[in-house]
């Protein structure tokens, strides 16, 4: 088993040892508050994995369903299973069995899991937005656009260029001595948290890190804008008040769930690169709220503001009791 190492202990001794296990702490600074920080995290997950699962069991078993707005809900649903799956379980491990410890392969895997799924969702979002743009400036041939043969090659190229940006990380990863202390201070592993605790050069993983934002994320976020642009250009166009309302309407949904997903993200980093001062567990709580509130708002924003989809929870949870 490796060395645990304090922090502020001098590495000057440790050359040559590299940490095959680490050790994740948390929210440090609010130890004796773990077990009341897991409820949130808790109701999140389970709110999460219910109600993804029931907006992909609605869609899957009703044809009425099966446009191309509800497949790419469909796929995104699919996604948030998997990124709470990844983060959650782990961070209440630590809150009620403070089970940190975690090897060096698995710190990884889940790096790759973690940012993999983060981009899939991304890139779930700009074709949503792409399906918007057609559904309002094209309506006569959005179906013969957006063919389910499109819509399924669309879906294997997002998650193989999630993947395939990704998967570099863990050579990256791997390649590294990790000399320095073996205690995370996060409740999941990050790929930079974790490169900064070698005694390597990890300029390379900073570089190729800020690559992958800028291709995937920063890239995807513009090409939503220029969706968005369009759109208004097309709905203001619409000589009736009530069909540019109508075609507003139907973006709704999408707009609170981008502003969800990118907004705390986005919150996150600033406070990161100009909040010195704020104290390192605010910075982990807002990080860890980057994937808790994604996964267990979606669904319930879609079922409020759909109605195909709020009349269908409406018949499954209470057609029995009529």
């Amino acid at each position: 088993m490796s060395l645990v190492v304090l922090p502020g202990t001098s590495i000057s001794n440790l050359s040559g040892v590299s940490h095959t296990v680490f050790y994740l702490r948390g929210i440090p600074g609010l130890e004796d508050k773990h077990m009341w920080i897991s409820i949130p995290f808790f109701t999140s997950y389970v709110t999460a994995l219910l109600g993804n699962s029931l907006l992909i069991f609605i869609i899957l078993n009703n044809r009425s369903l099966h446009e191309p707005m509800y497949l790419f809900l469909c796929m995104l649903a699919g996604a948030d299973i998997v990124l709470s799956t990844c983060t959650v379980p782990q961070a209440l491990a630590i809150f009620w069995f403070r089970a940190g410890e975690i090897s060096l392969n698995r710190c990884i895997a889940q790096v790759f899991f973690i940012t993999s799924t983060f981009m899939s969702e991304s890139g779930i979002l700009l074709v949503m937005a792409f399906d918007r743009y057609i559904a309002i400036c094209y309506p006569l041939r959005y179906t013969t656009i957006l063919t389910h043969a499109l819509i399924g090659k669309i879906g294997a190229t997002i998650f193989l260029r999630s993947f395939g940006t990704v998967f570099p990380m863990t050579f990256l990863l791997k390649r590294l001595t990790f000399c320095r202390t073996n205690i995370l201070p996060h409740t999941v592993c990050e790929h930079i948290g974790l490169a900064k605790f070698s005694c390597d050069d990890i300029r390379i993983n900073i570089w190729y890190g800020f690559f992958v934002l800028m291709s995937t994320i920063a890239l995807d976020v513009f090409l939503i804008i220029v969706s968005y642009m369009l759109i208004l250009h097309a709905v203001f166009h619409i000589p009736s008040r009530d069909a540019r309302h109508k075609a507003l309407n139907t973006c709704g949904s999408h707009v609170c769930v981008i502003f969800l997903f990118y907004g705390p993200g986005i919150f996150s980093t600033l406070t990161q690169r100009f909040g010195r001062h704020i104290s390192p567990h605010i910075h982990i709580l807002l990080a860890n709220v980057c994937i808790l509130a994604p996964p267990m708002l979606n669904p319930i924003i879609y079922g409020i503001k759909t109605k195909q989809i709020r009349d269908q929870v409406t018949h499954i949870l209470f057609s029995k009791h009529i």
